[in-house]
């Protein structure tokens, strides 16, 4: 006979409690191999293809596209061994039949350690089987006489949510079928006693459209109590209450509106700038490239000239350990840079790029930037920079106010080169000029400290025989 194992969402490391379904790999009834990549999940990191540990049937999946799971809930139940249709495929997931039998699956039923956090040493507990009778047409679903493990399989058709009023479910009903911690955390922000709120999951589990439409009710009345708007003078300049789009603060783009925010909060940061002519760093930049052998970025070349000033400005690569009142200065550069995706902004870090080469922190940059389009960046490549450049240029604008990249204590902006009129020998030219800006935490030095950085900068900019007596 088969044995239904359960493939729980494992830790992908670097401190991540949650994952977004972003595609499926599998279907129900398909076989699948020891290791093969089940599912592809979003977290606030990097985009992740999961593997399965099993081989065998899958009997059941958990979370439609789009779908945010804590580590440790289910993705899916794969049937392993036996030599005919396993008992538990009519049970796990009755809604849908399996194309494959359980005697085409691997008849090995678990492999090693897959991703961080998680191994399979041994098969995994079988699901318990619950049995229960459909409700019958009209009626309400009876409460939850306890908490279940797992959410709905995807293809199981849910009823609408209810919203049960306070008397319906009393405080001494017994625990709260709730197991997803977004669920809690966006009820106990909101106020809300999920004891009042009737689940639509299996066996009564609390989703979160249960919570947001408890939410939703709770709200119409205080509204319908609300005073009347004094009457406009046109209809057509009154917006509509419910006009305009919400886009939810999730994923990437939540961790960056976080991580913006703490670092507004948290810094003090300042600002200073100055332009520069860039005319002689581009001919050196032609010249290398005419000299045969890779090609030089022009990242590449700034990112040389930010390196050799942190090693002056030792200041501006560091961090403040506010719990201990340290300013904690550290011994390498690993180099942050800005990188515009399809996902939102990503911050890539190279490491060690105070050691490397023009040539090798081209090669870097490239292999970087191409990961973040494809959205293949591990969470290894987006944490441990000490220090960020941003070359804002590429958008076509001439200067900007960075925001700092926390915990961190600096960024440099580097705006668009343009030729413009400039004084150059004591004669009026038109010469290639950029922006430079350097926003910095004042914690960490005051403006003598970075105004020397960022005026070393600029003399690089501008002869970049300068790096020949630090070299």
């Amino acid at each position: 006979m088969a044995q239904v194992l359960e493939f729980k969402l494992p830790d992908l490391g670097e401190g991540l409690t949650e994952a977004e379904i972003v595609r499926w790999l599998v279907a129900v009834g398909d076989v699948v191999a020891i290791d093969q990549p089940v599912v592809e999940v979003e977290t606030a990191k990097a985009m992740v293809e999961v593997p399965c540990p099993y081989g065998g049937v899958v009997t059941a999946r958990y979370g439609e596209e789009g779908t945010e799971l804590p580590v440790g809930a289910p993705l899916l139940t794969v049937a392993v061994g036996g030599t005919g249709a396993p008992e538990e495929l009519t049970e796990a997931a009755p809604e849908a039949a399996p194309k494959a039998t359980a005697k085409d699956a691997v008849s090995s039923e678990y492999s090693g350690n897959v991703l961080v956090g998680y191994g399979t040493a041994g098969p995994a507990a079988r699901r318990r089987r619950v049995k229960h009778a459909s409700p019958t047409a009209g009626q309400t679903p009876a409460a939850p006489k306890a908490p279940v493990a797992a959410p709905a399989p995807v293809a199981a058709p849910a009823p609408a949510p209810v919203v049960a009023v306070a008397a319906a479910v009393p405080a001494s009903a017994g625990p709260v079928p709730v197991i997803s911690p977004l669920v809690r955390k966006l009820a106990r922000d909101r106020g809300l006693d999920l004891r009042e709120v009737r689940g639509s999951g299996p066996e009564g589990l609390i989703l979160r459209a249960d919570v947001e439409l408890a939410l939703a009710a709770l709200e119409r009345p205080v509204a319908a109590q609300a005073p009347a708007p004094a009457p406009a003078a046109s209809p057509a300049a009154t917006p509509a209450a419910a006009a305009g789009e919400r886009i939810p603060l999730r994923g990437l783009r939540g961790v960056v509106a976080d991580k913006l925010s703490r670092s507004r909060t948290e810094i003090p940061d300042a600002t200073c700038w100055v332009d520069a002519d860039a005319t002689e760093l581009m001919a050196a930049r032609r010249a290398m490239n005419t000299a045969g052998g890779p090609k030089i970025s022009l990242l590449a070349l700034l990112a040389r000239i930010c390196a050799h000033a942190l090693d002056r400005f030792p200041e501006l690569n560091s961090t403040v350990d506010t719990a201990a009142r340290e300013i904690v200065r550290l011994p390498a550069v690993h180099l942050g840079f800005a990188a515009q995706t399809p996902r939102g902004l990503v911050v890539p870090v190279v490491r060690d790029a105070g050691t490397r080469t023009a040539e090798s922190l081209t090669a870097e940059f490239a292999r970087l930037t191409e990961s973040a389009r494809q959205g293949t960046l591990t969470p290894a490549d987006l944490t441990g920079g000490t220090f960020t450049l941003n070359n804002y240029g590429v958008f076509g604008v001439d200067g900007s106010t960075p925001i700092i990249n926390h915990p961190e204590a600096a960024m440099l902006g580097v705006g668009r080169i343009i030729p413009k009129p400039w004084v150059h020998q004591g004669e009026l030219a038109v010469r290639q000029v950029v922006q430079l800006s350097l926003t910095f935490d004042h914690r960490v030095c005051d403006g003598g400290t970075a105004g020397g950085f960022l005026r070393y900068v600029a003399d690089c900019v501008e002869q970049p025989a300068v790096l020949l007596r630090t070299v």
